[in-house]
């Protein structure tokens, strides 16, 4: 690795879903080209769950960034959280590779897709690029990372 560089310069803050009380249904993330970095990330977190919740995560791949073609990727989904299994205040991570991707049909973008079943909970998400391609992370960082000190 590059003992002397600083992590910001290594790691991107690509998308994030804030902390929310979420109602049933599904939250996704913006498209986010993959081929910047060799290594994507997903954290997903939960706060209180709400009475027999449950939380579902994926990674799905389009074609472009306005979500043309959207499938699943294959292998990127986490084991679904329960509140009746204890699933408060927990994290969850999902690897991604580009190569995870279906390239040989063209698909270059992908989003994170978070869905909360039966009732409101707490949930929050990042989607971490790592080591990019071509320049210094902090040129990926999304809009609203304010500061980088």
């Amino acid at each position: 690795m590059l003992p002397n560089a600083k992590c910001s310069e290594l790691v991107s803050i690509l998308a994030s879903l804030d902390p929310v009380s979420q109602a049933a249904g599904t939250v996704a993330t913006g498209w986010i080209p993959v081929g910047n970095f060799h290594a994507i990330l997903a954290l997903i977190e939960t706060g209180a769950l709400g009475a027999s919740a449950t939380l579902d995560a994926k990674f799905q791949q389009a074609l472009d960034a306005a979500g043309t073609g959207v499938k699943d990727v294959t292998g990127r989904a986490i084991t679904q959280i329960t509140q009746v299994g204890g699933g408060s205040a927990k994290q969850a991570l999902i690897n991604l590779r580009p190569e995870d991707l279906d390239s040989a049909n063209g698909y270059g973008f992908v989003r994170l897709s978070i869905t909360v079943g039966v009732a409101a909970s707490l949930v929050a998400a990042q989607v971490i690029g790592f080591n990019p391609r071509f320049a210094d992370a902090s040129a990926f960082n999304q809009a609203a990372v304010a500061q980088i000190v």
